[in-house]
């Protein structure tokens, strides 16, 4: 038996992460973006990463249509833009509340946060309710600061020593 939708999340609830933005820009669709906190490194060469976006979200439409994305993970002072990018505004209401720039492959590059990467799309595959995309870097800009950290619900602060 497997266990409930429920008592999934909950669990998952004890694994801390750090909050992305992933973004794209197609013909189509135009400027997309979501919150997404399921994000990894895959390879380090190539270099490759994954996210994986809610197959009824629009931003995956746009990534399929663009065949490239950005993965802008936010720094610690950008809870604002976290919650702008989860839902509740459309795609248009949250970059004009957002301070962004077009990276190498076209997608939104988000210019507060501490780090972007800059993707074409390598492999996507549906795994239950979730699209997985593996994206090769084409671009990486760094910049100084701490992450935005996701537990229990809730955002933290990393400790300092």
């Amino acid at each position: 038996m497997t266990v409930s939708v429920d008592e999934f999340k909950k669990s998952l609830q004890l694994w801390a992460s750090g909050i992305t933005v992933v973004t794209t820009s197609s013909d189509k669709y135009g400027i997309q973006g979501m919150t997404v906190t399921a994000f990894s490194s895959v390879s380090v060469n190539p270099p490759q990463i994954l996210v994986c976006i809610n197959n009824s979200a629009d931003t995956g439409e746009g990534i399929q249509e663009s065949h490239s994305f950005a993965v802008n993970i936010l720094s610690s002072n950008q809870e604002k833009t976290s919650n702008n990018f989860a839902g509740g505004s459309s795609q248009k209401e949250r970059f004009e509340k957002t301070d962004w720039t077009l990276g190498s492959t076209g997608a939104p590059i988000l210019n507060d946060s501490l780090m972007s990467l800059d993707c074409i799309v390598v492999d996507k595959f549906l795994a239950g309710t979730h699209w997985i995309i593996i994206g090769e870097v084409q671009q990486c800009i760094c910049r100084t600061g701490e992450p935005l950290v996701y537990y229990r619900g809730g955002y933290r602060q990393l400790a300092n020593n």
